[in-house]
């Protein structure tokens, strides 16, 4: 049993997978913050600031050349009021049900999507929006089940179609649904449990949706063959009907389980929580390989991958930790540093943006301490690895 955080044990070396598949989430954020453009309600004044100033292609030098003319701006008129008005500015959604997945819906940070785990609904919104219902799913929300994570179609712009890991009264489950109709299953019989139920997916290729199944409470299942609990699966089967059984990529994953990639070398990390520590692994061909294990279990709730670091959210502890990311030259991982600490109380999934950006969503209706703008979602950029995070 690992006892601390300097024994070599703790500090496995990761080197890169042979053979990766590039990552196709950068082509599908962007088309998701073309889909969304009609989605939010943006606000007059937010869309005079995004807009900017224009000029007629066919200005004359001389019309250039002449000083321009000076109209006042009005000043910014006072934020809005209400108790979902929460006065951190790095708030960018309040009021939420219990969070599931969440991902940024611009290339900016400053809208979300994000899943009420109890309710199964999925949310768009920004900071001082409405909140816009994209898609229903029927759920069964007890324990740490419901609509757990979701995934847009890597043509999301032209089919509209969002694929989403849901929890029923029977099982858990992969279904799709499309605008104007109800979900169809694309995957059903993963095990249900009364926790464990929490896991992640994403498309890797436009063919492969990756799915990472919690153990639903039940480890033995995890090492199991005939059991789809505990496992990293590859979803080929996209249609709705009778798919053949997913190809299983590694076993052995406890609770709570996510992913996230470092979308330039298609790199896969999983973390989760064990009955005996929380831990992160790296995908390599041979199979997950430990980076780093908490076995104080802080509850690793999410991780996201940016500027040469992967973060790690925690519910317990309510941290936001990084570790290095590991790489040919610099292979050793340093102990983690804790960049955030219980500003926003208890911490669920998070994701990272191309340009360091983070967000994440709170779970403090279900595991903390809610205040009355709970749940959130926070835009939030950690600091640069020069500066002292300490």
């Amino acid at each position: 049993m690992r006892t601390g955080r300097t024994t070599s044990s703790h500090r496995r070396r990761g080197s890169a997978a042979s053979g990766r598949v590039r990552v196709g989430a950068a082509a599908a954020m962007v088309a998701l913050a073309v889909s969304l453009s009609g989605c939010v309600n943006f606000t007059d004044q937010d869309q005079t600031k995004d807009a900017g100033t224009f000029s007629a292609n066919n200005e004359s030098i001389a019309q250039k050349k002449q000083p321009p003319t000076s109209t006042p701006t009005p000043p910014p008129g006072p934020p809005p009021s209400g108790p979902c008005v929460d006065p951190d500015p790095a708030v960018i959604a309040t009021c939420l049900e219990s969070t599931g997945g969440v991902t940024a819906a611009d290339d900016k940070g400053d809208v979300t999507m994000v899943a009420e785990r109890t309710t199964g609904k999925l949310i768009t919104t920004k900071r001082y929006a409405p909140h816009r219902v994209l898609a229903t799913f029927p759920v069964d929300g007890s324990g740490d089940g419901g609509l757990i994570d979701f995934a847009l179609s890597p043509t999301y712009s032209q089919d509209q179609l969002i694929y989403a890991l849901i929890t029923t009264a029977s099982d858990n489950r992969i279904v799709r649904i499309a605008p104007g109709d109800v979900p169809k299953p694309i995957l059903v019989g993963i095990p249900k449990g009364q926790n464990g139920n929490m896991g992640s997916m994403f498309f890797r290729s436009p063919t492969e949706l990756v799915v990472a199944t919690g153990n639903a409470g039940n480890p033995a299942a995890a090492n199991d063959p005939s059991s789809l609990a505990g496992k990293l699966l590859s979803v080929t089967s996209l249609r709705s009907g009778a798919n053949p059984p997913p190809r299983i990529l590694a076993s052995g994953f406890g609770s709570n389980v996510s992913m996230c990639t470092n979308v330039n070398t298609g790199t896969l990390y999983l973390a989760d929580q064990t009955p005996t520590e929380d831990r992160v692994q790296v995908m390599e061909s041979g199979g997950p390989k430990v980076l780093w294990t908490w076995p104080d279990r802080p509850q690793i709730a999410g991780c996201a991958v940016a500027s040469g670091s992967i973060f790690v959210s925690t519910t317990r502890t309510q941290h936001i930790e990084a570790i290095n990311e590991p790489t040919r030259d610099k292979p050793a991982i340093t102990p983690p540093v804790v960049l955030l600490e219980k500003r926003y109380g208890a911490l669920g999934r998070m994701t990272a943006l191309p340009n360091g950006i983070l967000q994440f969503a709170t779970v403090n209706r279900a595991y903390g301490k809610p205040v009355q703008t709970d749940d959130r979602v926070v835009k939030w950029l950690p600091p640069s690895s020069s500066e002292d995070r300490t």
